[in-house]
């Protein structure tokens, strides 16, 4: 999600307007971008992005593109071995995004800026060498990523029928993310992994946010139930405030919630869970958070994949053991848990299906597509484009996005659109892009094989075939049932939706509970609930809107967990010195 700006930024946008705005004049329209040269500068690899927004007083046009009503332009191309000194040329061939080109700019005074987001080369096991934007502790955010190269904006009035060059140099670099400070309750891990390693050819490592229990540093004997909440790449420890409200903070705006001050709520609530969390009748539990950003996106989704590696087998075969034996956890199946939503959910649904023995139940919010017949809004093994519905003479748009109301505000094409803009090669780090890197078998080149033509939104069939039998979760449940996989599953699947999904997400799940319903010895023993008008991302609490609980996983589904542990365990277990 895009973070407001600060003061500060504000100011220096205020003074770009104020200051007199250059003309480009002369030849083609195009912008002349250069690296800065010196002792510490080297050749770079990467994508060099172009943005161009209207309002210099909106802030840096970098933290402006998205593909809603207020995305701002942004035009790419890929460079290679740029060298230190030298300028790279964004022209009317280069895609943008909204506008398909620089020459269909309206005449007019712009705040311009330009960024490299910059590729490291991986020499992976299966022979394959790729350039990826590999992870600096951001999440996979091009806009915001350590080390990444950027322009102080400039205003410029331009015109595409005048043309000329716009001179800009790379002359700021992102700054390191500082690393978060431990405290009593919240541990911070990162581990090397050897499978990762092993794959990428390079040191790959796992992090981890470590909520610990009230009561763990004086209890030595206790062994704790481990609960992991999935989703994307976090910052440090979700919805966790050991401080009281900030009194003096200003309240901001959410517009996805209609919501005044909703800093402030956030605050409030993180503060509640700490008092839930050190109180006398919370469940006495390890909560983690996993970081497993990659060189393709935020997450991995928490599963072995072709393009990504064994990142699953990484976090149940490594991470959670190493997590367990220092922090005293149980270390069991029967003691694990999972929660999460949108990607989180997906993944937690995901890893109980792929690893149905090493935990006992899953909560899952808002799941990514579990059906690819519901892959959102396109069905990948009968619809022919992911762009157009299949007719024979109209041309009707897919939908992507939507609010409760189901108004649409962005289109299936315009989203990988702009992600072509940000990346080549299943490169831009967004969305549509790390489905295609998990899912996809391995393409030719050693990039991840489309799914569908990023210009034209034609579906490979024969990729849609390897999604199917690897990765399709409905199909799996299907397929291996009655294999045995029916009974590890048993009263483990619980799922959470919103029947006005912003991404449509529910289309799936109602895929997924008409198989779950119709199962018989043994019947799958779990729900499917559904929330009245709600939209993205809703976990399964009817009694508060979405904007407050999604704040409250943990004390939705903890409780829930040490209820079905107390039922399940097996004779013999501890159940006793984690209960105080």
């Amino acid at each position: 999600m895009k973070r407001l700006l600060t003061a500060a930024l504000a100011a220096i946008a205020a003074a770009w307007a104020l200051t007199p705005a250059p003309s480009a004049q002369g030849g083609p329209l195009q912008f002349s971008v250069t690296m800065p040269a010196g002792p510490a500068s080297a050749p770079l690899d990467g994508r060099l992005l172009v943005m161009i927004a209207k309002d210099p007083r909106a802030g840096e046009p970098r933290l402006q593109v998205n593909d809603g009503p207020t995305g701002q332009l942004i035009f790419g191309v890929d460079v290679e071995g740029l060298q230190p000194g030298a300028a790279a040329t964004i022209d009317g061939s280069a895609i943008g995004f909204p506008l398909e080109s620089l020459n269909d700019i309206p005449a007019g005074t712009y705040s311009v800026q330009a960024l490299v987001h910059k590729y490291e080369t991986f020499k992976r096991a299966d022979g394959h060498t790729l350039k990826l934007p590999m992870d600096r502790g951001e999440g996979q955010q091009w806009a915001r990523a350590p080390g990444n190269l950027y322009s102080t904006p400039q205003t410029i009035t331009i015109d595409p029928k005048k043309g000329g060059t716009v001179a800009l140099t790379l002359d700021n670099v992102i700054p390191p993310i500082p690393t978060p400070a431990d405290s009593k309750y919240v541990r911070h891990e990162r581990v090397q992994s050897e499978r990762l390693t092993k794959f990428w050819g390079r040191p790959m490592h796992l992090g981890a946010h470590v909520l610990l229990p009230e009561g763990w540093d004086t209890r030595p004997d206790a062994r704790y139930p481990l609960f992991i909440y999935h989703g994307h790449f976090p910052a440090d420890l979700t919805n966790w405030r050991d401080q009281p409200p900030d009194a003096t903070l200003k309240p901001d705006f959410a517009a996805r919630f209609n919501w005044p001050g909703y800093n402030r709520t956030q605050q409030e609530y993180g503060w509640q869970f700490f008092k839930d969390w050190t109180g006398p009748n919370f469940p006495r539990a390890i909560v983690i958070e996993i970081q497993h950003a990659n060189p393709f996106y935020d997450d991995s989704y928490a599963v072995n994949s072709a393009n990504l590696g064994p990142y699953g087998d990484a976090i149940v075969h490594e991470l959670l053991p190493y997590l367990e034996k220092k922090y005293r956890g149980l270390g069991q199946g029967w003691s694990r848990f999972m929660y999460g939503g949108s990607t989180g959910g997906w993944e937690a649904m995901g890893a109980q299906v792929f690893y149905p023995d090493a935990f006992n139940g899953a909560y899952i919010a808002c799941p990514d597509p579990i059906d690819f017949r519901a892959f959102t809004t396109i069905d990948i093994y009968k619809d022919t484009n992911a762009f157009w519905l299949d007719n024979t003479w109209k041309k009707t748009p897919r939908p992507a996005h939507r609010n409760y109301l189901g108004h649409v505000d962005s289109m299936v094409w315009e989203q990988n659109r702009l992600e072509e803009v940000l990346g080549t090669k299943t490169r831009s780090g967004q969305q549509w892009d790390i489905w295609e890197a998990v899912y996809s078998p391995v393409g030719p080149d050693g990039y991840p094989a489309r799914i569908f033509d990023k210009r034209t939104g034609a579906i490979d069939k024969k990729v849609a075939e390897h999604w199917r039998e690897n990765f399709d979760l409905v199909h799996i449940l299907k397929r291996d049932w009655n294999k045995g996989l029916g009974k590890k599953l048993e009263g483990k699947l619980h799922i959470y939706v919103g029947d006005m999904d912003t991404y449509y997400l529910n289309n799936a799940v109602y895929l997924a509970e008409e198989f779950l319903e119709s199962t018989r010895t043994p019947y799958f023993d779990g729900d499917v609930k559904y929330g009245d008008r709600a939209e993205h991302c809703w976990n399964g609490d009817h009694t508060r809107p979405n904007a407050l609980s999604r704040l409250r996983y943990h004390q939705m589904y903890i409780p829930k967990g040490v209820e079905r542990m107390v039922k399940t365990a097996p004779a013999g277990a501890d159940l006793e010195s984690w209960r105080y």
